[in-house]
């Protein structure tokens, strides 16, 4: 298999888990001022603060002066409003489930990109990964249904709540679909400068839906959520450039021991046995969807360099 150029697998690894456990952060401090900030106006703040960041590492690596143009705005914009609308709603939900229960049903994100990848990009999906997909919905399914079921022990914000992450993970994935698309004319310092740009002005958009001052204490919260964002994306953007994306993408799954961590610690909020199970069926089959791609990987390579005679 072709070795990424600055191959240390370690180092990759220690890099994706910064990543994580910097956005799981961030996503703490924005649950920390959902019962007073609206969720456009964080998008802003993690949005906008996250240029300089973002800004200044393009500096070190001597790529700024590409970062602006692009060949297509269209993708960008297309590419920015699905995202905006995945991260505002993500947001959202944080101020109705707990900060574990949003991770979980995040993980329907990468399940739903193997489907909308199959509809609108023409990729082959093998009856394999369409039953992982179906396995990793199944857990889905049960992290929700406790939400969504007509009981007085799920209440009305809670069923809200679930449903918006759930929109939240189609919109992240429909983003992903739009990436995979722009990777093949941008550099990702475009992509990633341009996201950053364009959810900034999106979130402005959301002003006149009750925009609020927020208090000294709050603004420090969204500002360190700002930079967070922006550090984390660094982090994740680096971690690829050492190790293969199939050994790399499983270490996303443990944002679920570092949002179980936080929520019990700092939210206390336990989590339920259903809750726990169905996350499970969902990182299992994340998992193994991404083992069962390397292994065809390996098999593509061995069978281009096998000698034919």
């Amino acid at each position: 298999m072709e070795q990424p150029p600055f191959s240390n697998p370690l180092r990759g690894i220690l890099l994706k888990l910064a990543s994580v456990l910097v956005f799981i952060v961030m996503s703490s401090l924005i649950k920390e001022t959902s019962s007073h900030v609206p969720a456009g106006e964080a998008v802003f703040f993690r949005s906008f603060f996250a240029i300089p960041v973002i800004f200044a590492w393009l500096a070190l690596q001597g790529e700024v002066a590409g970062v602006i143009r692009t060949t297509n705005i269209a993708g960008h914009f297309f590419r920015g409003f699905m995202g905006t609308c995945a991260m505002g709603m993500g947001f959202a939900a944080l101020a109705y489930l707990p900060l574990p229960e949003v991770t979980a049903i995040g993980y329907a994100s990468p399940l739903l990109v193997v489907i909308l990848a199959a509809m609108f990009l023409g990729e082959q999906v093998r009856l394999f990964r369409m039953s992982m997909v179906a396995l990793g919905l199944t857990g889905v399914l049960i992290v929700l249904a406790p939400r969504l079921s007509v009981t007085e022990a799920a209440g009305t914000k809670e069923a809200f709540g679930a449903m918006v992450v759930l929109i939240s993970a189609i919109c992240a994935a429909l983003a992903q679909v739009f990436v995979r698309k722009l990777v093949l004319t941008e550099k990702t310092a475009a992509i990633v400068f341009w996201f950053s740009t364009s959810s900034t002005l999106l979130s402005l958009l959301t002003i006149p839906f009750g925009w609020v001052w927020p208090t000294p204490f709050e603004t420090a919260l969204l500002v360190t959520c700002g930079i967070l964002g922006g550090v984390g994306q660094i982090f994740l953007t680096s971690s690829y450039r050492y190790g293969d994306a199939s050994l790399i993408a499983p270490f996303d799954y443990a944002s679920m021991i570092f949002s179980l961590g936080i929520g019990w610690f700092f939210f206390a909020e336990v989590p339920t046995l259903t809750m726990l199970a169905g996350a499970t069926l969902v990182v299992l089959a994340g998992i193994l969807i991404i083992w069962r791609e390397r292994q065809l990987g390996l098999k593509r390579e061995q069978t281009a360099v096998t000698p034919q005679g």
